[in-house]
């Protein structure tokens, strides 16, 4: 009988072969070590995303002692159990959302092309034509800047920012270390200093930033309370450096081990809003989502108790060879690249937008600038959490000096 182990080593060099096993054997696993539910199959797992009345985003539906580990940290934080889009079920969910898409529109987000592109191009102007470090030279600052400058903080302090969002990211495992805790909620209430300070500017004296929009979207005569407006900015700021950080990493190192994909992108640049679907597909930045069972349900022909934790791995369902043929092969040209790794359903990822746009800005650049892209002898070294997935160190090598392509 197979059994799902993120904790081991081979887990986060591939974590696919677990899933291919749990998948083959035991599709809807029952994991001791987590106390949850594991599901790896595609249909499975979109039938949970969709369910939002049988399975909730709020932790306080959920039972047993790793759920009480889990509110327990909620309650230790700063924001207590603030609701956000990511957390919360309807009627909260909807009028958080409605409230939040007000201000966070997807006009918004394609203004920000040509800065972004501008942004990148900065960051690869003094790379080197020898060896490259993407994580800390591109995929981490890129998303960083973009999101600070969206939230209206100052360039000086965006390293802090960083460092506050790689403590809170460390805690999206279902279960959490003491110290890591710890660290997650000091970081958890620097922030909602911080933003606290901004927020009291803002509605003051506003500005052409998101803090500013924030504060004053309306949505049926409701407004965000001030804790509504921390808990969403500190989750924009958490989610979306992880996601695009963990997106051009994965991606990369995908086309890395496929090259000839590499070259179909160069060759035919229409492709690559496609391309990072296939990338998103292959190998997600989110592995997997957490719902807590609100009734006595049936998921895969198993009966899943209310209070049950459940683990809806968009890693997993997104190799799945009943939904992708070949479903381990990177293939930029894929026509059905229905994947899962932005969610579905009432909480389809807010930041997808932001989320592709600066991919396509990144790998465009990337791929320009390194025409001959390979590995390089600084290797490569995986980070994350079994949750979020992506490499913390990329050594890049066969690029250009910037001279060379103007």
């Amino acid at each position: 009988m197979a059994v799902f182990n993120p904790f081991v080593p081979s887990y986060k060099s591939n974590p696919y072969r677990q899933y291919s096993r749990l998948r083959a054997d035991d599709p809807v696993h029952r994991s001791q070590a987590l106390g949850a539910w594991v599901l790896t199959r595609y249909a499975d797992c979109l039938a949970v995303l969709r369910d939002q009345a049988a399975f909730s985003s709020d932790a306080r539906n959920a039972r047993g002692p790793v759920a009480d580990a889990i509110d327990e940290q909620r309650r230790g934080s700063p924001l207590g159990r603030t609701p956000t889009v990511l957390t919360s079920d309807p009627p909260d969910h909807t009028r958080l959302r409605g409230i939040v898409t007000r201000a966070f529109t997807p006009r918004r987000v394609a203004e920000l092309r040509p800065h972004i592109e501008e942004i990148a191009r900065d960051l690869l102007a003094d790379a080197p034509a020898g060896e490259f470090e993407l994580m800390a030279g591109l995929a981490q600052p890129l998303p960083v800047i973009v999101i600070a400058e969206l939230l209206g903080v100052p360039s000086e302090d965006r390293a802090r920012f960083k460092e506050w969002s790689n403590a809170i990211a460390a805690t999206t495992n279902v279960v959490t270390r003491e110290d890591e805790a710890l660290a997650a909620r000091q970081a958890t209430e620097q922030l909602v200093e911080y933003f606290g300070r901004v927020v009291s500017q803002r509605r003051r004296e506003p500005r052409e930033d998101l803090i500013s929009a924030l504060v004053t979207a309306e949505e049926d005569g409701q407004r965000l309370s001030e804790r509504e407006v921390l808990a969403f900015a500190i989750l924009l700021l958490v989610a979306g450096n992880e996601t695009t950080t963990n997106l051009i990493g994965n991606g990369t190192l995908a086309l890395l081990e496929q090259p000839e994909q590499a070259q179909r992108l160069r060759d035919d640049p229409s492709r690559l809003a496609g391309g990072i679907e296939e990338m998103l597909r292959y190998d997600s930045p989110v592995q997997g989502v957490v719902r807590f069972a609100t009734r006595d349900v049936e998921v895969g022909g198993r009966l899943v108790s209310k209070g049950d934790i459940v683990l809806a791995m968009l890693g997993a369902a997104n190799r799945d060879p009943e939904q992708f043929p070949e479903p381990d092969t990177l293939d930029v040209a894929r026509e059905d690249v229905r994947h899962l790794s932005f969610g579905m359903g009432i909480h389809f990822c807010l930041g997808a937008p932001l989320a592709r746009l600066e991919a396509q800005v990144a790998f465009g650049v990337l791929l320009e600038r390194f025409p001959h892209l390979q590995l390089g002898e600084g290797g490569r070294e995986r980070g994350g959490t079994f949750l979020l997935r992506g490499p913390s160190r990329l050594s890049l090598a066969g690029g250009q000096d910037r001279d060379a392509l103007d």
